[in-house]
């Protein structure tokens, strides 16, 4: 569904340019979810945005079923948006405390000027498993998680193929983020969704994602299917990431060695000339100091971004 080329994006600041997406190529298969995961900065939100086209790129393409986004009219992109939707993070934030819940989920269809039936509107209601009765309520009436599912009916009421999830987690409490993440998996399984899903939590990720994409100052440094991720991870920040999960087991964790990174991540201001993680890798080798290595296809399906493996 999704093709991504050579996207970049830079910002202009008084200290120069901010590089937050840096010549990144990725694909999504329609009915899939890439998960998305990286630590905070390194342009998992800002991607998500450009997929969107709530940014300009500063140069690259995003094909959506062989259309280039950033080349569509603006009658023909109003028609797109109804295609591709956006869950926010904060659903506090991201609902108007002035609007009732029904105004909120009535308003795509307002602004696309689609009759507005009232059943439609009790039934996305259903959908995310909220009482049609209290569509009256304003979203300081609701608790965190039931403003998160107003939100996900927002984006579900034009009936789009393709939702970014960004990061649609991290504000709820623990013991309702699953109820989260099962909705979002009921509602693709029904419905053919395709996601984009931004998470800092990568057990989340292991359990809702099809394909993983691991970013790392503004560059996707390995890709691959999860349990090929999960099982075999190629990159050594992919490796230190993943070996800050906790383990369930006290045993096997008491016995399990953990990566422990040093320094901090360099400035998206100011990248290193090569790698972008040669400045705190455990394997750097001569090279990664000189030459950006290339996302490249070292097995079937597993990309990596990494010298050790060109």
């Amino acid at each position: 569904m999704i093709i991504v080329e050579n996207l970049k994006k830079y910002f202009s600041t008084s200290k120069g340019l901010l590089r937050a997406v840096d010549d990144v190529s990725f694909e999504i298969t329609e009915g899939e979810t890439l998960g998305l995961v990286g630590e905070s900065g390194c342009g998992k939100s800002t991607l998500g945005r450009l997929l969107l086209r709530l940014y300009e790129p500063t140069e690259g393409k995003v094909l959506f079923d062989g259309n280039n986004i950033f080349s569509l009219s603006s009658n023909e992109l109003k028609k797109w948006r109804q295609e591709a939707q956006m869950i926010f993070q904060d659903p506090y934030a991201s609902l108007n405390p002035r609007m009732t819940a029904e105004d909120i989920i009535e308003e795509p269809l307002k602004i696309h000027k689609i009759d507005i039936d009232p059943g439609i509107i009790a039934k996305t209601f259903q959908q995310v498993s909220l009482n049609p009765q209290h569509r009256s309520r304003y979203p300081h009436e609701f608790s965190g998680g039931q403003r998160q599912r107003i939100g996900i009916a927002r984006a579900l009421i034009l009936n789009p193929r393709f939702i970014v999830c960004d990061e649609p987690i991290a504000a709820l409490d623990v013991s309702v983020q699953a109820q989260i993440v099962n909705l979002l998996k009921d509602l693709q399984r029904q419905m053919g969704l395709t996601y984009l899903f931004i998470s800092h939590d990568l057990r989340m990720i292991r359990y809702i994602a099809d394909q993983v994409a691991v970013m790392y100052l503004g560059k996707i440094v390995e890709k691959a299917p999860t349990e090929l991720l999960y099982q075999k991870p190629l990159h050594p920040y992919t490796q230190a990431l993943l070996s800050a999960i906790p383990l369930p087991d006290p045993v096997a964790e008491k016995k399990r060695t953990r990566i422990v990174l040093s320094g901090e991540v360099p400035s998206p201001l100011q990248p290193p000339k090569g790698c972008g993680f040669c400045t705190r890798c455990p394997k750097a080798l001569g090279i990664c100091k000189d030459i950006a290595p290339p996302l490249k296809e070292v097995e079937p399906g597993h990309f990596v971004a990494c010298h050790l493996f060109q």
